[in-house]
């Protein structure tokens, strides 16, 4: 005797695995994409560098960007 019946609560948990695998493997396989681009010499290595200068600024500044000026009151 063979029971081939799936209830919605079965069908649903298995479209789940069945989703979340391939998320897993795309997640994965865009993680690893850099690798393999320069291990196949397609792309030369690139340090980890900011894409942007980072700019200087006080400590100060940074805390209140609001300047307040300084002299006359």
């Amino acid at each position: 005797m063979i029971l081939s019946y799936i209830d919605a609560a079965s069908g649903s948990m298995l479209l789940q695995i069945i989703l979340g695998g391939a998320a897993a493997v795309a997640v994965a396989f865009k993680m690893q994409w850099r690798r393999l681009m320069q291990f196949l010499h397609i792309r030369k290595y690139e340090e980890d560098a900011p894409a942007e200068p980072v700019a200087e600024t006080r400590e100060s500044e940074a805390l209140d960007p609001v300047s307040e000026p300084v002299g006359k009151s």
